[in-house]
């Protein structure tokens, strides 16, 4: 592995495990702190760079979707070693451009080897082949039935975007690459402008592990530029996109890809408020601590969080009105925090602008005068009757340190009001024992609008594992069956085949008779990992037996 402060910066494509460039580096890389360029320069893919990227995914497909699930395995372990070798000079200009501290930074790193190497489990587990299999019966009547077998293929080149608040665990590398590359995927990479200087620091540590693992060129491609992402969705050789960021951003992409000759699937991760529904025994019996721990949770990372909770809602009471008292408090002693870049500064900006000027929602705490490069957390409460009547603006996401508290009148009105919530990543109960059975009838309600429920908890960490749900109904994302973290995600890029009379010699592994892979499988409706002693059928006849 290199001394990092070896590595060049060309800024130059990723294409083919080439590097590619035409026209003038014109993509200023800028510190996240002062808006001041940091150093390096890139240059915008033009639409034929673009196809390129696309067509050497395509010309990789079929080698790299062919090969077996341990070398991918070792190939996304490289990837993690690779990262994980990534030293102070990384992140120097990685803090530069997110203005993120070197803490953060470095836990990121380790969350995104790690999830690289959970999956790398996956694949050894051998749960992706999603084996079935009904054996043939021939003396069925009034018909025969044929010997069916199921399993799981790669779906083919994936074009990723990558996020802004997370430059390393959702971005270059991150949950939907490494879902991707699992599912024997090739994948363009579209860098997020706000760091292209991480983005490629992290592109080469992929690349060494490309060559290392002697995989296809154009496995893994990546292009920089804001004039692309169109031309990328469209091109016919991308099967799939994964994406983070914005409700506008996501739509945009969903749309051009469902008007396409052949549509694809656009998993999008787009605009979530995250409720919070505070019930009155868990206000009486900790009220301060939760005040404290809720502005915690929404400021944290400068609220740069996609599970940030935005919406505060509880029922009217002098205990819910003094811990509104104790949340302006907190908010008012929140220390002003530097923002990922300047667009995400002015966003957030303008979208509490947005709620100051509505005239049924009044600000509770925040100094309004932010200074330059730096956000301030604020508080606002808004009327009950903008959430019971599905006023938008209370949808819409504002990405930053802000929350809104409501009042309700009742448990009733409670109801109704999160009724009327869009679909959301997460919703969290905070509760006590005495508020059981009016929590039971609230948990079918969120499990309806959210992802994740939470109860006593904070929606702000996202643990990366087997049972973690990343996602939610519209418009936290655009498909509600997948999750973006997590080792469900892998489901996203993969396809079910069905193989009908296959001789054996040409069946995969995975349907094979012999098990060679030890797979747990469902054969005639049972799970098993016996072997089929000459065919499926045997399978049936022992089962019956």
């Amino acid at each position: 592995m290199p001394n990092n402060s070896d590595i060049t910066i060309s800024g130059k494509q990723f294409i083919g495990s080439q590097r590619v460039a035409s026209g003038k580096a014109e993509l200023a890389s800028l510190r996240a702190d002062n808006g001041q360029p940091s150093g390096y320069r890139f240059y915008q893919a033009s639409i034929a760079e673009t196809c390129a990227a696309a067509e050497a995914a395509a010309q990789a497909f079929n080698a790299y979707s062919q090969t077996s699930a341990e070398q991918r395995a070792l190939f996304l372990c490289a990837i993690a070693d690779e990262i994980d070798a990534l030293d102070e000079f990384f992140f120097t200009y990685a803090m530069q451009e997110t203005a993120l501290p070197l803490a953060r930074l470095q836990g990121e790193r380790t969350r995104t080897s790690n999830q690289l190497r959970l999956f790398a489990e996956l694949l050894r587990r051998g749960d992706i082949h999603g084996a079935r299999i009904d054996g043939a019966q021939p003396d069925r009547t009034p018909l025969p039935r044929p010997d069916l077998r199921q399993y799981r293929i790669a779906l083919g080149p994936v074009a990723i975007f990558g996020a802004s608040n997370f430059p390393l665990a959702f971005s270059t590398a991150g949950g939907d690459t490494a879902a991707a590359l699992a599912a024997g995927c090739p994948v363009v990479f579209k860098a997020h402008s706000g760091h292209m200087i991480t983005a490629e620091f992290i592109a080469q540590a992929i690349e060494r592990a490309v060559q290392q693992q002697q995989m296809p060129a154009g496995v893994f491609n990546m292009i920089f530029g804001a004039r692309i992402g169109a031309e990328l969705v469209q091109h016919p050789a991308i099967q799939a996109v994964g994406f983070t960021g914005s409700l506008q951003g996501g739509r945009t992409l969903f749309d051009l890809a469902t008007r396409r000759p052949q549509p694809i699937p656009v998993f999008a991760e787009m605009s979530s408020i995250n409720p919070v529904v505070i019930l009155p025994q868990a206000l009486a019996q900790r009220g301060q601590a939760i005040a404290q721990e809720l502005v915690a949770s929404f400021t944290l990372g400068c609220g740069q969080f996609c599970t940030k909770p935005g919406l505060i809602i509880g029922i009217r009471s002098p205990a819910f009105s003094r811990l509104v008292d104790d949340l302006k408090t907190w908010v008012n002693a929140a220390t002003p925090q530097h923002m990922l870049n300047a667009g995400t500064l002015m966003h957030y900006r303008s979208g509490v602008q947005a709620l100051a000027k509505h005239p049924e929602i009044e600000h509770l705490a925040g100094n309004q005068e932010m200074p330059p490069y730096l956000a301030t957390a604020q508080l606002y409460h808004a009327n009950r009757t903008l959430l019971l009547k599905g006023d938008p603006l209370l949808q819409e996401e504002v990405f930053g340190p802000v929350a809104i508290v409501v009042t309700v009148e009742d448990q009733h009105q409670l109801f109704t009001a999160l009724e009327q919530l869009q679909g959301q990543l997460t919703a969290t109960l905070l509760a006590e024992a005495d508020d059981m059975s009016f929590a039971a009838e609230l948990l079918p309600l969120l499990t309806r609008k959210a992802g994740r429920v939470l109860f006593n908890g904070y929606p702000t960490g996202v643990e990366v594992c087997d049972a973690m749900v990343h996602g939610g109904p519209y418009p936290a994302t655009s498909d509600a069956r997948g999750t973006s973290v997590g080792t469900l995600a892998i489901e996203r890029f993969l396809r079910p085949v069905c193989l009908q009379n296959t001789p054996s010699a040409l069946l995969p592994a995975a349907l094979q008779d012999s098990n060679p892979l030890n797979l747990l499988r469902l054969v005639n409706g049972a799970y098993t990992r016996a072997a089929l002693n000459g065919s499926a059928d045997d399978a049936l006849e022992t089962k019956l037996t």
